[in-house]
């Protein structure tokens, strides 16, 4: 006998379904450089190396952000292997989250259906089918921020005093949110939280909280890694917290200068076009026949509005500015979203079919999207040469590059070694902006050893006398060319790769003719 689905049966269907559909996506497309490729980079050398405590890049310690999403990697990497798709598992799992998480929360403080419809617009939106399966610690963070605010909000609406447990998890939450890229998920929720407070007049229950349980479980979740790494690495604080946060807040030098107005057109894009239906709830009410508004006590439409505006204020300010530091807002603008439907369309003639198309509308424009992606970024990245590299190459052979930094190419071959990265050092330390090279040498700075990676190109010279040597540039790139030893082994579309010449075999294709890649198997 066959039963129809409950209400709450149907939205959990809706969390899964999206939740597959994100996963469809993220299987679509290789991965984009520079970000994916450094960051999952660093998830897989966490795993091949087994030091769980120091974040590396090409064998150098890599410190801009905390190491939650890399453990994470590193353990779906070894679960479900070398792929794109572990990788983004982690971002996709934290999306997932999101999404449960306002569901819980919107369910709770106002009606199911609601609820259902905000889960349908965060869901469809490119936050979710974009965002949701980008490897970087934006929606890692993004998503214990919002946990923290929903748990610590309820636990403040419960009465006059907090709700204890649900204190102790906004604690847990904020101490993820460290984990996942420093003091903003600590900074962010307190600071919505307050103005929230203020706002609402509850500033008080603060008094109440169980700081003594709840300080003690932060600690224990977000303090051992920092305090290790400070051990091992004296300078470190003053690198990830000084210099990678406040500075990076404060500072105009870095990359991705946006004007004021920047995140306002962030907003559209990646929550396109349920925004303008969350602008609706600013307008005044409409004269009858429209229906009863939606049932949601005043201090929860403060609290979304506070958690917006707030958040992107605090973003607006610095002179560098990414698309990414939008998400924290996402499931406040998602509730306030549906609400604004609920007042404006709901009640129309086929406002049904008009969701329906509108949700269908993002999908598609999502599957377009990673379907393109890899032809429109074809000559930024290095997947081709590294499948050649990864085909030809022994585990002990010696990889050079120099020109750009290719930060997907360990990755897709695979690499056991670190690649020498030539590069006139002592001008780069004068002269590089925000880039590969400070990267590398800023993290050469903690691991003298480590550091002997980073050579002059010099070295390119007599490295091409000897077997077991590759050379990466980037197409145009002419150090190899005159070389003795040297031969070009493999063109792909942005990057090229030679090897030395005393290793080439008689019977090896011609260098200069060999433009398919190698069959092999691994």
């Amino acid at each position: 006998m066959i039963t129809s689905l409950s209400e709450r049966q149907k939205s959990w269907l809706t969390l899964g379904s999206l939740w597959l559909l994100l996963l469809l996506l993220a299987a679509l497309r290789p991965l984009a450089v520079p970000d994916e490729g450094r960051y999952g980079e660093v998830g897989r050398w966490m795993l091949q190396s087994g030091d769980w405590l120091t974040p590396r890049l090409n064998g150098l310690p890599f410190f801009h952000k905390p190491p939650l999403l890399y453990w994470l990697q590193a353990m779906s990497l070894a679960t479900f292997g070398i792929n794109e798709v572990a990788l983004r598992l982690v971002p996709a799992l934290h999306a997932g989250l999101m999404l449960v998480a306002l569901y819980l929360s919107a369910r709770t403080i106002s009606t199911e259906a609601i609820a259902r419809r905000a889960v349908l617009m965060l869901g469809t939106s490119m936050t979710f089918l974009v965002g949701g399966q980008y490897v970087n610690h934006d929606m890692p963070v993004a998503t214990w921020i919002g946990v923290a605010i929903w748990c610590f909000a309820f636990a403040f609406m419960a009465g006059d005093k907090p709700n204890a447990l649900l204190a102790r998890l906004g604690f847990a939450a904020c101490a993820l949110g460290m984990l996942s890229k420093g003091l903003i998920g600590i900074a962010l929720p307190g600071m919505v939280l307050v103005i929230w407070l203020l706002w609402t007049r509850q500033f008080k229950k603060v008094l109440y909280l169980p700081w003594l349980s709840g300080l003690a479980l932060f600690a224990l979740i977000a303090l051992p890694w920092f305090v290790l790494a400070q051990q091992k690495y004296p300078s470190f604080f003053d690198y990830m917290f000084v210099g990678q946060q406040f500075n990076r807040y404060t500072a105009t030098t870095y990359n991705n200068p946006q004007p004021w107005w920047f995140y306002l057109l962030a907003l559209v894009l990646l929550f396109f076009p349920w925004v303008f239906f969350a602008l609706n709830q600013l307008r005044r009410p409409a004269p009858a026949p429209v229906p009863a508004a939606v049932p949601l006590a005043q201090a929860w439409r403060s609290l979304c509005w506070i958690w917006v505006v707030a958040i992107i204020t605090f973003f607006s300010i610095p002179n560098s500015k990414l698309v990414g530091y939008a998400l924290p807002v996402m499931p406040a603008l998602a509730l306030l979203a549906a609400l604004g439907w609920e007042r404006g369309i709901a009640y129309r003639a086929r406002a049904g079919q008009l969701f329906v198309g509108l949700c269908l509308l993002n999908i598609g424009i999502a599957l377009v999207l990673m379907l393109k992606v890899a032809d429109v970024t074809r000559t930024g990245r290095a997947q081709d040469i590294a499948q050649a590299l990864a085909c030809a190459a022994q585990p002990s052979d010696t990889v050079y590059v120099s020109g750009k930094y290719p930060y997907d190419l360990p990755f897709y071959a695979q690499t056991r070694k670190p690649m020498v990265v030539l590069e006139d050092w002592p001008a780069a330390r004068q002269h590089a902006g925000d880039g590969w090279q400070r990267e590398l040498f800023e993290g050469a700075d903690f691991d003298a050893q480590a550091a002997k990676v980073l050579q002059s190109p010099q070295v390119l010279a007599p490295a091409g006398a000897a077997a077991g040597n590759w050379f990466v540039a980037p197409t145009g790139n002419k150090m190899a060319e005159g070389l003795a030893g040297w031969k070009l082994f493999y063109q792909g579309a942005g990057w090229v790769l030679y090897q030395s010449g005393s290793a080439l075999a008689p019977e090896s294709p011609k260098a200069a003719e060999h433009k398919g890649l190698p069959g092999c198997k691994h």
